[in-house]
């Protein structure tokens, strides 16, 4: 299984480091593909799809090491996603570039409520003339937001604000508010309601395998107590 953008990312942000990155859990032997347990590798189920959009991820500096990262899991699926860890300052060229790519049609998805007044909203994603470059900015919701107040170079693109009526199945991490979702899981949704219908499945179906064998590489969680009964 070859490596994707956020991997890549990844690499690039660990040979910056000056000082080892401890994330929770940082004494579990991982694989450094999937960044799963070991014993609950699941590379060998990813299977990539073709779809008319694509995506480019926009990760807050840390956000590509975390082994609980879901933006990973689009890239995984989708192998042409981008991803730039980001800066307010310094912004890289080559995000620049993608952003301005004359081929698609660039949008940030986030909440309608943060956009300014004027700002052109989109409820849902373009169906017909360019495909769709759906811009993530992939962190934790207070890190999201300053990524999305300060990134000027952003600011002239329509937000695209995806309601996803679904509950959230991700439970790797605390979220900020009621009806938040992970990043997979609003990707997943924007490739259905694009009509990537066989994108979206096996991104959903990704992110259940990911969701299920990272809290079964948990000690204490239900998940990895029914892994080791059914071992038995």
């Amino acid at each position: 299984m070859t490596d994707n953008a956020v991997l890549r990312l990844r690499a690039q942000r660990l040979a910056r480091a000056t000082r080892p990155f401890l994330a929770r859990g940082n004494r579990v032997v991982r694989c450094q593909r999937c960044l799963l347990p070991q014993k609950n590798c699941l590379c060998a189920t990813i299977a990539p799809q073709r779809a008319r959009s694509r995506f480019c991820l926009v990760m807050f500096d840390t956000e590509p090491m975390k082994p609980s990262n879901t933006g990973r899991l689009i890239a995984d699926i989708l192998p042409q996603t981008e991803a730039f860890g980001w800066s307010r300052t310094e912004p890289d060229p080559a995000l620049l570039s993608a952003v301005a790519h004359p081929d698609y049609q660039p949008m940030v998805v986030f909440p309608a409520s943060y956009a300014d007044s004027g700002r052109e909203v989109l409820s849902a994603p373009p169906l017909s003339g360019k495909p769709p470059l759906f811009i993530m900015l992939d962190g934790t919701w207070t890190e999201a937001r300053k990524m999305f107040r300060k990134s000027p170079w952003l600011d002239a693109l329509p937000v695209m604000s995806l309601n996803v009526t679904a509950p959230s199945r991700y439970t790797l991490r605390e979220a900020h508010g009621e009806g938040q979702h992970c990043t997979a899981e609003v990707a997943a949704a924007l490739l259905e309601q694009a009509g990537d219908l066989a994108a979206a499945q096996a991104l959903q179906q990704h992110f259940e395998r990911f969701r299920h064998a990272y809290l079964a590489g948990k000690p204490h969680h239900p998940a990895h107590q029914g892994a080791i009964a059914e071992s038995l």
